[in-house]
């Protein structure tokens, strides 16, 4: 999700400090680095009490646990932030631990976003990197000043390495659980020197760094929210109305409250609660409700006429996004103009773990438990449900079985229906509100439907002009982001294809923005998931036309300042492929696709062959990526090899038909997943930058359907202009 201008549309939300670790035993490190005041210490700040904005915790058992404001939802953050922390802080990696920070949007903003605590927009890194590196050399710095005090030595005599200090000249050392007490006496230094890059011993370096969260998830101790069972918690299971925009209109309720373990049923908002002892008779319960929905202002239209709407739209100018030269008097004289539709579904988010909540209320506070991806967001939209103020909400960040954007709700959308399943039955009862897989998938938020309507010119060898009107709903309208929205343009709808990396002299970008009763929700990568496939499809095909290479084509039209990183990772790519043309012998062949996402960039090819029916074969894939320093080269290859697999099952399978405002499929019967022979090898290579890190848990995800796409154009097969390239059968 690429929420660049998040900070305006949250410019005015506050929540006040939280002292969860005052009084911790051991040293701990506390920063709010952007704000900090000259001469002030986070460790002892103006008003005399201890700063809890702490992302170091070192205990006299010589652990170190570093507090990610992040989620972990598989993305590997918590490996990520604690190998910067390990890294200036000359830790040894089997010391380190890593858990959530609590909600708080002053101790734990994300540095990209303004005043506001989420995961999203593949930032974690990014955001993080100098903050940490600061907090990691800042500890050290006391541990050693520490050290020096208690033998009467110079700080600058004081060696660190793997979690020892030492003084050699006096044959003496200690832990950093041994020398925590006293360092955490000592004020935060004003200024530290951070390591230089020569000199790491964890960061960039390959099979050093073991992720964090692999053991727990592997051997049952992970906890998530599906885990939770206190001591007389009810789960609750909501029956939504089968169409968007319905509502409750008369519920009977006697045969569920005959079920064994039914404890109650209350109507909410979205839907009816039924309250039990458990998930079967909550489940059992749920199925014996009766009723009526009011659909007078439901949504009822379905894909195909979306589709017409959106066709007929797409042959009329928009609202330009980006402009170049003149395209339309260009097109209107070209010779030879190329022009091309491409039809993208509405798509869910089908995380392994469906979403899920619990939370305690007393009538005055709230402790809700669960995969949280915007702290802030969610804590605002608990509050005003319960009628309390958000410093009284406390939220314990676990980790989550995926998200690709799920969790990272503008709207609120699962805790406000937690919020009010606590506040209907009443407080002091425990909530665990669970959905259910086709709960999920038929009552979720969606990647919107998209059609980009393309044009482009071809005069002697040259691309001379490109035209692209594209229609689909905004991610954002309607929520606590819609603010980023600015001149009737939510930029995630077109980041991607407002502007190009390739030089074209005449271009234009404009959007239609539809309006339908469908709630949609960013989707791993936003915008790119359908911009990079119009545009990296379409500047493929007007090679073609212009007699050029695809890998030679590009990199002559990557000539743009900001494009040279792009032409880095096209030539990485070509090189690790040993590309010598995109046509292989036996029936396969080659497609390539390059895109800038969230400031990182990433080249693939995919060799792709013509199997029975006609379906496409993804045998292999390799893929470049420069996304600056290298933290954790093997979480950069997982995300990468991971993205690769997300994009081939979504771009060969996946889609969500609409019948009629209902959605057809409910599990992953109908929403067909990529299955595991049918992942295609995967080869990455890394580009060696010193450029600041960028993220990785998105970017690996948009070239991959192009590139397949282009292949299958150099196999003599019709280039895929509606997805997914394999529909399922019966679909509307």
């Amino acid at each position: 999700m690429n929420l660049q201008h998040l900070k305006n549309a949250v410019a005015n939300t506050t929540l006040s400090r939280r002292t969860m670790l005052q009084g911790a035993a051991g040293l701990v490190i506390a920063f709010n680095l952007p704000t900090l005041a000259k001469g002030q210490t986070a460790a002892a700040p103006a008003d005399g009490k201890f700063a809890p904005n702490a992302f170091i915790r070192i205990a006299p058992d010589n652990t170190v646990t570093v507090l990610s404001k992040h989620i972990e939802m598989g993305q590997g953050p918590y490996t990520g932030l604690t190998t910067i922390v390990a890294e200036e802080l000359d830790a040894d990696w089997s010391q380190m631990r890593a858990d959530g920070a609590p909600a708080d949007n002053k101790l734990y903003n994300n540095l990209a976003f303004g005043p506001i605590q989420g995961t999203g927009g593949s930032s974690a890194i990014a955001n993080s990197f100098d903050q940490l590196r600061n907090a990691g050399a800042s500890a050290r710095a006391m541990l050693v000043q520490a050290a020096a005090d208690q033998w009467k030595v110079a700080p600058g005599t004081i060696t660190v390495s793997k979690g020892v200090v030492r003084h050699a000249a006096s044959n003496r050392q200690a832990t950093f659980g041994e020398l925590a007490t006293a360092a955490a006496k000592l004020p935060v230094p004003a200024n530290v020197t951070l390591k230089k890059p020569e000199d790491f011993t964890l960061i960039g370096k390959e099979g050093v760094v073991k992720r964090l969260d692999s053991t727990s998830k592997a051997n049952g101790t992970a906890q998530f929210t599906i885990d939770i069972n206190e001591p007389n918690m009810l789960t609750v299971l909501v029956a939504h109305p089968p169409r968007f925009g319905g509502k409750v209109g008369s519920v009977d309720d006697t045969e569920a409250r005959k079920i064994p373990g039914v404890v109650d049923v209350k109507t909410l908002s979205s839907g009816v609660a039924v309250y039990a002892n458990g998930m079967w008779p909550a489940m059992k319960g749920r199925e014996a409700l009766k009723i009526t929905w009011d659909e007078s202002a439901a949504e009822k239209r379905g894909s195909p006429e979306l589709l017409s709407e959106y066709r007929a739209l797409a042959s009329k100018k928009g609202i330009v996004a980006g402009k170049e030269g003149d395209a339309e008097g260009a097109l209107a004289k070209a010779s030879k103009v190329i022009e091309a539709e491409y039809v993208f579904p509405y798509l869910a988010h089908a995380p392994m773990e469906p979403l899920n909540g619990f939370i305690t209320w007393d009538g005055e506070q709230a402790v809700a438990k669960y995969g949280c991806q915007f702290q802030t967001i969610d804590q605002g939209a608990i509050a005003k449900v319960l009628g309390i103020n958000p410093e009284q909400v406390k939220i314990e960040m676990l980790m989550a079985g995926g998200s690709f954007g799920r969790r990272a709700q503008a709207s609120g959308e699962l805790v406000v229906e937690l919020a009010e399943a606590a506040k209907a039955i009443g407080p002091g009862k425990p909530v665990k509100l669970v959905r259910t897989r086709e709960d999920d998938i038929r009552g979720g938020y969606y990647r919107p439907m998209f059609v980009h309507r393309m044009k482009g010119a071809v005069e002697n060898g040259k691309i001379t002009a490109w035209s692209n009107t594209v229609v689909g709903q905004s991610f954002i309208a309607g929520s606590a982001m819609a603010g980023m929205i600015k001149d009737g343009i939510d930029p995630t709808q077109v980041e991607g294809s407002r502007e190009l990396p390739y030089v074209v002299e005449n271009f234009q970008c404009d959007l239609h923005t539809a309006s339908v009763g469908i709630p949609t929700l960013w989707w791993r990568s936003v915008g790119h998931t359908h911009t990079a496939y119009a545009v990296e499809s379409f500047i493929d095909e007007l090679l073609v036309a212009a007699g050029k290479d695809p890998v030679a084509g590009r990199l002559e039209l990557l000539t743009k300042d900001k494009s040279k990183r792009l032409a880095g990772v096209l030539k990485a790519v070509a090189e690790l492929a040993q590309w010598k043309g995109p046509k292989l012998a036996n029936g396969h062949a080659l497609g390539v696709a390059v895109v800038e996402s969230f400031k990182t960039y990433v080249a693939q090819i995919a060799e792709v062959s013509i199997g029975e029916g006609g379906e496409p074969r993804v045998h292999k894939v390799w893929c470049a990526v420069d996304c600056g320093v290298a933290v954790n080269p093997d979480v950069i290859r997982a995300q990468m090899e991971g993205g690769i697999g997300f994009g081939v099952g979504h771009i060969l399978y996946a889609d969500l038909p609409i019948d009629g405002g209902r959605v057809v499929p409910g599990n992953f019967d109908g929403y067909r997943s990529l299955r595991i022979h049918e992942m295609p090898e995967v080869e990455v290579v890394i580009v060696k930058s010193t450029e600041k890190p960028t993220g990785v848990g998105e970017p690996g995800v948009p070239p991959i359907g192009p590139a397949i796409a282009n292949a299958m154009a150099q196999l003599g097969v019709q280039r895929p202009r509606s997805l997914p390239i394999v529909p399922a059968k019966g679909t509307v």
